[in-house]
Order: C-alpha cells, then sequence, then structure tokens
C-alpha cells in the first residue's frame, strides 16, 4: 500500500462512455487543488458499451488515474467493493459514474473528516429525481432503514460518501449492501456524520435503478437487522429463541406421560420422539449463543486493540 495517497476517488462505472471523460475532468478539477496525493479509480462493471476503452485511454496519459475492469456485469455493490480493496488512500470517496454526484463537494467531505469522523455522508437535499418512482419510495426507505437499524441517516442512497480506510476495508459488502455501510460501521463504534451535497439531473443514458430493487433492498435490511440485533448479546437473543423449541419439548413431554397413564397398552414413541427433538433444538440454539458470545468477546477485545493502534498511526 502507497502510505503517501490521502485520498482515493472510487467510481462504478456502467454504461457510461459519455460520462465519464466529463466525470474524470470534474473529479481532477476538485481534487488537484486541494495539494494532496491523490487517485482515481474507475470500475467498469461489465459495460457494453466503449466505456472502458474510453477511461482506459485517459488513464494512459494520466497516472492518478486507475481502471479495474469487471468480465461482466455484477452490480454497484460489488464494483464498489473491488474499488474499495485496490484504493490506496487513507481516506475514499465513492460516487456514481453518471453526472449526478458533483466532484466540487469533496473537499468538504475532506473537512468534515478533519473534524475526527469516520465516515461522511452525502445528502441530496434538492434531489433532481423523478417524484414518484425516485423520491417517494427513497424517502420511505430512508426513514424504514433509520428506525430499523438504529442510525438516522437522511439519504442512505447517496453514493457520495467518504471513509477513513481502516474503517471501511473492514465491512463486508455484498448484495446492495453500499447503502447500509454507516449502520454496518456504527456497530465498530464508527463515528458518522452528514452534509449536504449538489445533486444533478442525468445528462446521459438512463438510469439503471428502479422499483425491482425494492427486494433486494428489504431483504438486505433483514439481514442488518439481524446483525445489529444479535451481534452485541448474541447469548440473549438465541436463548429467547430457544424458548418456543423448551416449551414444545416440554408439551410433547406432557403428553407423552399422560397418555402412557391414561392408556396402559399405549407407547408414545413419537411424543417422547418429539419431545427430544425439540430440547434438542433448544439446546442447540442456547449452544449457538454461547459460541457467538465467546466470538463478540474475542473479536471485540481484538477490535480494541487495533483501534488504539490505529489512533496512534493517525497522531
Amino acid at each position: 500500500m502507497n502510505k503517501d495517497i490521502q485520498l482515493s476517488v472510487i467510481v462504478p462505472l456502467f454504461n457510461e462512455e459519455e460520462s465519464a471523460p466529463l466525470l474524470y475532468e470534474s473529479i481532477t478539477k476538485a481534487v488537484k487543488p486541494l495539494n494532496i496525493e491523490y487517485e482515481i479509480l474507475f470500475v467498469d462493471d461489465g459495460s457494453k458499451d466503449a466505456t472502458f476503452e474510453t477511461v482506459k485511454n485517459i488513464a494512459a496519459q494520466d497516472p492518478c488515474l486507475r481502471v479495474i475492469k469487471f468480465r461482466r456485469n455484477y452490480g454497484q455493490t460489488p464494483a464498489m467493493a473491488a474499488g474499495i480493496d485496490h484504493a490506496n488512500g487513507k481516506i475514499l470517496v465513492t460516487m456514481d459514474g453518471d453526472l449526478q454526484n458533483d466532484p466540487a463537494d469533496i473537499p468538504e467531505f475532506l473537512t468534515k473528516m478533519n473534524e475526527g469522523y469516520d465516515i461522511v455522508v452525502g445528502w441530496r437535499h434538492k434531489r433532481q429525481d423523478k417524484l414518484v418512482t425516485r423520491k417517494i419510495p427513497s424517502k420511505i426507505a430512508n426513514w424504514i432503514i433509520g428506525k430499523v437499524t438504529g442510525v438516522p441517516i437522511k439519504d442512505n442512497g447517496c453514493s457520495l460518501k467518504a471513509y477513513r480506510a481502516e474503517v471501511i476495508k473492514r465491512v463486508p459488502l455484498y448484495s446492495e449492501m453500499h447503502r447500509f455501510i454507516p449502520a454496518m460501521a456504527s456497530l465498530a463504534g464508527s463515528r458518522v456524520a452528514e452534509i449536504k451535497v449538489r445533486h444533478h439531473a442525468r445528462q446521459f443514458g438512463e438510469s439503471k435503478y428502479g422499483l425491482s430493487r425494492i427486494y433486494k433492498v428489504l431483504l438486505d435490511l433483514l439481514t442488518i437487522k439481524t446483525i445489529v440485533s444479535f451481534t452485541a448479546r448474541p447469548l440473549i437473543w438465541f436463548a429467547l429463541l430457544a424458548l418456543p423449541m423448551l416449551a414444545m419439548s416440554g408439551l410433547a413431554l406432557m403428553a407423552g406421560v399422560v397418555d402412557l397413564f391414561i392408556n396402559e397398552n399405549s407407547t408414545p414413541v413419537v411424543m417422547f420422539g418429539l419431545s427430544a427433538l425439540y430440547a434438542a433444538l433448544g439446546f442447540f440454539m442456547v449452544s449457538s449463543g454461547a459460541i457467538g458470545e465467546l466470538i463478540f468477546k474475542t473479536g471485540d477485545i481484538r477490535f480494541e486493540k487495533l483501534t488504539h493502534v490505529t489512533t496512534k498511526i493517525i497522531e
């Protein structure tokens, strides 16, 4: 890793051959005056047009631009994850490649990061999108995400965000998880801030987003809720899940005993078998909680040590 690079700007691209050159110029114009070492990473997410050839030609002229190419289209989150993995900067800024995010906002993100925040999220307060298909579903989704995760972000869908590299590189990303990064990072005690950013109407092509993504977001939200709820006290949560199993085991045992006394010739093997099965399931759930508690406590100690070392390096 090149420790001299302070900033990495990561941009997933999919069929953005017209937008890419203008975006490159805008990013360069925004970060060059900062007088810091920077790099730009364009991740071609299996584009079917000339996006890759376009950015490859630009990269041949500017060593600050690096290009990553996917063989096929995997989606925005995997493309973003690839850029994060290959980034060398201490601060990572992610944004969309359709010119709707404004690179001129990047200096404000860096200023906010210098106040001690680990993640800074953009808020498109004057969003230039369709009301019914984009704005209203987004407001509802952001409200639900805030209630479920406990991290009240006004605009989780805004890709323009800034992260400390040591924080974001430890957050697992898949499916549509990029919108839940603040919630995931909050598990490690990261400080999150939100700033207003500019938002422009799309100039070229068509939007890759639509209502079809809602079910993916809902499934990912369920995953996040499970992680957030179970991580802190896994033994308690698994014990609560085990209670219905143990109750069913007790009921099946009682039914078997009653049947045995009422009908002398009866052999309630089924009820005793069900009782043993439910008891085993309950025991398994409690054991899983105990293992999870052990893993969490061990990981918590390691994280405290890592945070302490990281703080020393930053200072």
